[in-house]
C-alpha cells in the first residue's frame, strides 16, 4: 500500500481548486525533460478527463524522444506561439506550474504568468519552492520526480482509477528519465508501488524505456564517440571529469534537441568518479549550459548555486552561464578548485 504524503489539507484545497476550474493552463520549466512533460502530460489527461478546458504550455522545444507520448502534438510551444499563449493564459482561471520551484525557471515565459491574476497552483519536487508567487504550493524535495507527485496526488483526492492508460505511460516515463531509469534517486519503495499501479493500467514499461532510449539517430551515437574520445577530461585526482562542447561541434553532428541527453551520466561510470561536468554552448542563445551528475553525497545542486545560476537535485542538477566557452571553462577550474576538499574526502560507494 502507498503511503501517503499530501496532507489532508492539501487534499482538501487540491479537490476544491480542481472542481472549481474551467479553464486550465499547465506549464512547466525551460528545456523541458521527461518530467516536465511526463508530469504536465499526465495532469493534463486527468483534468481534460474530468471535463476541463486544459492547454499545455511550454517555455522551448522538448526532445524528439518525448514526442510519442499521447497529445504530445497538443503541446504549445511559448517561443513560437506567444499570442496564442498570452491569451491562453489570460483566460485561465487555474495555471499549474510543474516541475520547477521558481517562476525564473520558465524564462520569459514568467511574465504573463507572474501578472496572472488566476490562481497558481505548484506542484514541484525541487528544494526551496518560492511559495510567494502561488496560491497553493505542493512540494516535496524528497519525492523521486514531480510524476511521482502527480500521482500520489490524484491517488490522495480518491481518483487514482481515473487514470488512464496515456497517463499511465506519460507519468512512468516521468519517473523513469528523472531517476536514471530507477538507478538514483530511488531507493524508496513507494516508487516502485506506484510502478506496479501503472502497470495494472496495462503499460508496457520495457516498451516506453526502448522508446526513450533508443529512440535517437546515428549522428548521435557518433557525437557520444566524439565527446568521450576528444572532449573528455578526466581529473582522477578529484574523481572528477568535464567536457565542453561548442555550437559548431554540435552543428557537425546534426545536433538535435535531446541528443546530449545522459552523456553527462557516462563519466560516472570510471571506477571511484563522484562529479561530472558537462558544458554545451547553445545552439540559440548566446550562453552556456551547465549540467553536472554525482554519486553519493556530492551535492551538485550546491556546487551550480555556486557557480553557476543554478541548482536542482543533490545529484543532478544545472545552470547557465551567460559568457564565451572559454570563460565558462575557467569559471568550472576555479568551482573544482574550490571542491577538490570535498571531492577528495568523500567516500564513493559506485
Amino acid at each position: 500500500m502507498l503511503r501517503q504524503k499530501i496532507t489532508p489539507q492539501e487534499t482538501a484545497t487540491i479537490k476544491k481548486i480542481f472542481h472549481e476550474c474551467k479553464n486550465v493552463v499547465i506549464v512547466c520549466h525551460t528545456s523541458p525533460d521527461g518530467d516536465a512533460i511526463g508530469s504536465s502530460l499526465g495532469l493534463y489527461e486527468y483534468l481534460i478527463r474530468k471535463g476541463k478546458n486544459v492547454h499545455v504550455i511550454v517555455p522551448n522545444y522538448f526532445p524528439d524522444f518525448l514526442h510519442w507520448m499521447k497529445d504530445a502534438d497538443k503541446i504549445i510551444l511559448f517561443e513560437r506561439h506567444k499570442s496564442l499563449s498570452y491569451n491562453l493564459i489570460n483566460m485561465a482561471d487555474l495555471i499549474c506550474c510543474l516541475d520547477f520551484n521558481d517562476i525564473k525557471r520558465i524564462d520569459e515565459l514568467g511574465t504573463p504568468i507572474g501578472r496572472a491574476r488566476c490562481k497558481k497552483l505548484l506542484i514541484d519536487h525541487h528544494l526551496n519552492p518560492d511559495k510567494s508567487k502561488f496560491d497553493l504550493c505542493i512540494s516535496y524535495p524528497e519525492l523521486s520526480s514531480t510524476s511521482e507527485l502527480v500521482f500520489r496526488i490524484i491517488d490522495a483526492i480518491g481518483a487514482k482509477d481515473s487514470i488512464t492508460f496515456a497517463a499511465a505511460e506519460d507519468l512512468y516515463a516521468g519517473m523513469a528519465t528523472d531517476t536514471g531509469f530507477f538507478s538514483f534517486n530511488s531507493n524508496n519503495p513507494d516508487i516502485f508501488v506506484i510502478i506496479s499501479e501503472l502497470l495494472r493500467k496495462g503499460i508496457d514499461k520495457d516498451l516506453i524505456n526502448r522508446r526513450i532510449q533508443n529512440n535517437y539517430s546515428a549522428d548521435r551515437l557518433k557525437l557520444i564517440g566524439y565527446v568521450l574520445y576528444e572532449k573528455l577530461q578526466v581529473f582522477p585526482d578529484i574523481h572528477a571529469s568535464l567536457f565542453a562542447i561548442r555550437k559548431e561541434e554540435l552543428t557537425q553532428f546534426h545536433y538535435l534537441k535531446g541528443d546530449m541527453e545522459g552523456i553527462v551520466n557516462m563519466p560516472l561510470q570510471i571506477r571511484g568518479h563522484k562529479l561530472s561536468i558537462c558544458l554545451r554552448e547553445d545552439t540559440e542563445k548566446p550562453l552556456v549550459r551547465v549540467s553536472t551528475r554525482s554519486v553519493d553525497d556530492f551535492p551538485c545542486n550546491e556546487l551550480c548555486a555556486q557557480f553557476f545560476n543554478g541548482g536542482g537535485h543533490k545529484n543532478a542538477a544545472g545552470g547557465t552561464l551567460e559568457c564565451t566557452m572559454d570563460e565558462a571553462i575557467d569559471i568550472v577550474m576555479k568551482a573544482l578548485e574550490t571542491w577538490t576538499p570535498i571531492l577528495q574526502k568523500e567516500e564513493s560507494n559506485s
